[in-house]
């Protein structure tokens, strides 16, 4: 019996970064469901849906740079739209001063930033050299995205405390990162290969900081919701909305790195 050829394996592991990345893409509507409910945005962020975006747009355009990236093409459209989806979503529910950072950012770095991008690299270069330019610029921005949870795991480290830090969203980012790698290893594509090992190994990292601190509580809302349980109702809705809002915004952060 033969085994796989390359062409099948870049299949297989591209196939699998859709279905997982696609999972992924998926993971913030809990959080919208929670600002539906609330009739607002306040107090979550809307950075990762723009880095996320941004992140998307970049990869698309460097897809449709090379020939048969139909795999990229195809989870990094379904991401620009859903990424545009939140950002709405967003808008319509936050508050004024939201809305206007939120529609600045919007337009520095999703319009601004990469229209410039695609500007100069189509005035400027040419062929392979294009799609060479592209692509660090893709990997360089993939790689500060992966970079992202070092923040996450050093208040980890600080409250050990995994509180904010899900295994679950650990481990599919991790698993994501595995096949975009393959699938970069197998077509030969450095730039899509090397952000992936980085996100492999603090993927792992994390996972195992969740094996270590996972027995450990933080008291940080604990100790004020037994302060709070015998009489104030009210103040302990808001102690548990305030964690409820913490968590959520720490797997925002997390849900960047697709």
């Amino acid at each position: 019996m033969k085994g796989l050829s390359v062409h099948q394996l870049q299949f297989i592991f591209g196939l699998l970064g859709n279905i997982i990345s696609f999972l992924v893409f998926l993971a913030p509507m809990p959080t919208f469901w929670t600002i539906h409910k609330k009739k607002t945005s306040e107090g979550f962020q809307s950075i990762p849906y723009v880095v996320a975006l941004m992140s998307a747009m970049l990869l698309l355009y460097y897809a449709a740079l090379k020939t048969n990236a139909y795999l990229l093409v195809s989870i990094n459209s379904f991401g620009c739209v859903i990424e545009l989806i939140y950002i709405a979503l967003y808008l319509f529910y936050a508050p004024k001063k939201q809305k206007i950072f939120t529609l600045k950012l919007f337009m520095i770095f999703n319009l601004g930033f990469c229209g410039v991008m695609v500007g100069g690299t189509i005035f400027f270069l040419h062929g392979i050299k294009r799609t060479n330019g592209v692509g660090w610029i893709c990997a360089a921005f993939n790689l500060s995205v992966f970079a992202s949870p070092l923040s996450i795991m050093k208040r980890v480290i600080t409250t050990k405390s995994v509180e904010y830090m899900p295994f679950s969203l650990s481990f599919f980012l991790t698993l994501s990162a595995t096949m975009w790698f393959f699938y970069g290893f197998f077509i030969k594509d450095l730039f899509i290969a090397l952000p992936n090992v980085v996100g492999f190994l603090l993927g792992m990292i994390q996972m195992i900081m969740y094996m270590i601190y996972k027995d450990r509580k933080s008291n940080s809302f604990e100790g004020k919701e037994e302060k709070l349980e015998e009489g104030d109702e009210q103040s302990l809705s808001i102690v548990k909305n305030q964690r409820e809002s913490k968590e959520i915004n720490m797997a925002e952060t997390n849900h960047n790195n697709t």
